[in-house]
């Protein structure tokens, strides 16, 4: 008889500490997850000059028809690095491609922002000048595509897909209109986050948990 009890005491025990593991999991995966989530990288123009459509320029120089540029992409995230593929960008105007260049793949940490410069191979003077609107300034198409990895403690997500761009407007002196950045926003086809980030997480610290 007391066999059994003890039994029947050593099974309850067990099960509640089974229990009180699978809570105890559950409850960190889901405060960690909290405070881990990551957002998007932040995209904005901070640069941009076309030197064939500053007036200011003689003859001769107004002939260089580079695209000259700096992106900045911004770490929203306090805790997660990220880690970019290659970066395409692409410009364009209401008619047809201008220029593409590519950024090649780089690690930014949390809170750190990367400034990227750039300048486009020489593209045709007409292609820039059909840019350009009859009030004397003209307007660009810059658009974005990369994929992207967070870095979480000491694992990587899979990647998302970032898909953003802006217009940008340039005055008489080729630089953009605007002095202040230009956000660049995101497209329809940009994968939304925090559909799958979620998923993402607990499964990884499940894991975890498990081979402990």
């Amino acid at each position: 008889m007391d066999i059994d009890q003890d039994t029947d005491s050593g099974g309850r025990s067990c099960c509640s500490c089974c229990l009180s593991f699978i809570f105890t999991a559950g409850l960190t995966s889901l405060f960690l997850w909290l405070s881990l989530r990551a957002d998007k990288p932040k995209c904005s123009i901070e640069y941009f000059y076309v030197p064939s459509l500053n007036k200011s320029l003689d003859a001769h120089s107004r002939l260089n028809t580079t695209l000259n540029f700096m992106v900045r992409l911004a770490n929203p995230n306090r805790d997660q690095g990220i880690y970019y593929d290659d970066v395409h960008l692409s410009f364009s105007n209401t008619n047809s491609s201008v220029a593409n260049y590519t950024v090649p793949r780089f690690y930014q940490g949390h809170k750190k922002k990367a400034k990227k410069w750039g300048q486009t191979l020489p593209v045709n003077n007409q292609t820039v000048s059909r840019a350009v609107l009859s009030n004397g300034s003209a307007v660009f198409r810059m658009d974005l595509k990369t994929q992207v990895r967070f870095k979480i403690i000491f694992w990587k997500t899979k990647r998302y897909g970032i898909e953003v761009g802006a217009d940008v407007e340039v005055n008489g002196d080729g630089v953009k209109a605007h002095k202040k950045g230009i956000k660049m926003k995101k497209s329809d086809s940009s994968t939304r986050l925090r559909n799958y980030f979620p998923i993402c997480v607990l499964m990884n610290l499940l894991v975890f948990f498990a081979i402990r």
